[in-house]
């Protein structure tokens, strides 16, 4: 139990890490395989690790022991409680202290790349309250390039969407999307109509914000792709869009991936489908788990179907994602989107998320970079 089940740069993983590991997920109900999600997750906390070395790094132990703290009372215990809760369940207190150990290493690590690259300018900070508040309607105009990433390319796509990001001429960019993307825009150069600001993921919204026309995004991690995206234009209205309370919209599989059968009957499926209830008769005869509807806030969606769910008007439809490392092609149809007015945010809250949000999506980034230039072995 205690032998070396995974080696990343030379530092182990144990088999009783990633059983204590799957424990401490269960108890804590998170979604998804426990075992697989323990691996993943173990995997990348040597790569924090590592990373949090080369800074010279190392929280100390009263920080530790208030975000051991802070985290308990999430489940409305003091940390000791917490702790005899656990063991209860087989889960070590050394194991819980990896956890937010991990986690906290992770921050610090985070803040000391990034938080200068993280900063939001006060033309920003209006946009996103006049957005948030329903004050006016920003609009942009994008260009999008979709990546598909299967582990044999994984490395390959990250140094040509390292390149891609540095591209600063709208034809560049175009030429690009023609030869690499494999959204349905690919044709026009990765050309999107204009959408509302507010039908972007929040965390996507900063890094849309920052940019001059003709800039691009640094690569994107999604599931199975990388999304670059540049700004082509943006504009202000005085047309009042209220915030989204929930999207509801429906996904299905269709086995084979991105292989021209199979790209060929979602064609024809966009052709026969005018709504989501249409999609239940196209899956007659099959998996009920391979169709699924579901209605979720804005900030639930998983990132990759959220910006697909961006770019659709209700009843459209996107190819663009696959899933299953590439297995299975997901037509995702909008269903609706249910509007609410928004509450108002003061500047100093939306200062705030803003930069955290800039901050998430350089540090998702940076761990796609660590994993791809990891030498990872497992057993």
């Amino acid at each position: 139990l205690f032998s070396p089940v995974i080696t990343v740069n030379d530092q182990v993983v144990s088999g009783y890490e990633i059983e204590q590991r799957a424990r401490l997920l269960t108890v804590m109900r998170a979604p998804g395989d426990p075992i697989k999600t323990a691996r993943e997750q173990l995997i990348e906390d040597r790569l924090k690790s590592q990373a949090a070395m080369i800074l010279g790094i190392e929280p100390s132990e009263e920080g530790l022991d208030e975000a051991m703290e802070e985290f308990a009372q999430r489940a409305k215990m003091d940390k000791e409680r917490f702790i005899k809760a656990l063991a209860q369940e087989g889960v070590s207190k050394e194991t819980y202290r990896d956890f937010v150990l991990s986690n906290l290493i992770w921050r610090d690590v985070v803040r000391a790349r990034f938080l200068n690259r993280a900063q939001v300018s006060e033309e920003e900070i209006d946009r996103a309250m006049a957005a948030a508040n329903g004050t006016s309607g920003v609009q942009v105009l994008l260009s999008e390039i979709i990546i598909p990433v299967t582990p044999q390319t994984q490395e390959q796509v990250q140094n040509e969407a390292a390149r891609i990001s540095e591209i600063e001429t709208i034809g560049a960019f175009a030429r690009d999307a023609r030869k690499f993307s494999a959204a349905r825009t690919a044709a026009d150069g990765g050309r999107i109509k204009w959408m509302p600001l507010s039908n972007l993921p929040e965390q996507i919204r900063p890094l849309i914000l920052g940019l001059a026309p003709g800039e691009v995004t640094d690569p994107i991690p999604i599931p199975n792709a990388i999304a670059l995206f540049q700004m082509r234009a943006i504009s202000e209205t005085e047309l009042r869009r209220p915030a989204v309370a929930a999207i509801e919209y429906a996904v299905m599989y269709l086995p084979g991936g991105r292989n021209a059968e199979t790209l060929t009957q979602a064609e024809a499926i966009r052709g026969r489908v005018d709504r989501c209830d249409d999609l239940y008769g196209e899956n007659f005869g099959r998996s009920d788990e391979l169709l699924q509807r579901e209605t979720r806030k804005p900030g639930d969606i998983p990132q990759g179907i959220a910006l697909e769910l961006a770019k659709l008007d209700k009843g459209e439809i996107s190819t663009s994602l696959t899933s299953e490392n590439g297995q299975n092609l997901m037509l995702i149809m909008m269903c609706g989107r249910t509007p609410v007015l928004a509450a108002e945010a003061s500047r100093e809250d939306i200062t705030v998320a803003l930069r955290n949000q800039r901050l998430s999506s350089f540090a998702d980034s940076y761990l796609e970079q660590l994993k791809s230039e990891a030498d990872i072995i497992e057993q």
